[in-house]
């Protein structure tokens, strides 16, 4: 019980930044791994604002073409 509590208190930054952004290291992996992607996809980006634009826009979930209302 004491090795169990003692690995909670150590990890205790990790468990609350889980509860409160909903994310774990196997998301916040996949995700790095799609932004790397990107960048291959690319052969690089020349500044950030680039990189950051097309990241929204790929990852995002938003649609090139919307649907007319």
């Amino acid at each position: 019980m004491k090795k169990v509590a003692r690995m909670f208190q150590r990890q205790l930054a990790n468990l609350l930044t889980f509860f409160e952004h909903r994310l774990t290291k196997a998301s916040v992996e996949g995700l790095n791994n799609r932004m790397q992607s990107l960048v291959k996809k690319a052969c690089g980006y020349r500044n950030r604002d680039r990189f950051k634009t097309d990241i929204l826009f790929h990852l995002g979930g938003l649609d090139l073409y919307p649907k007319a209302q």
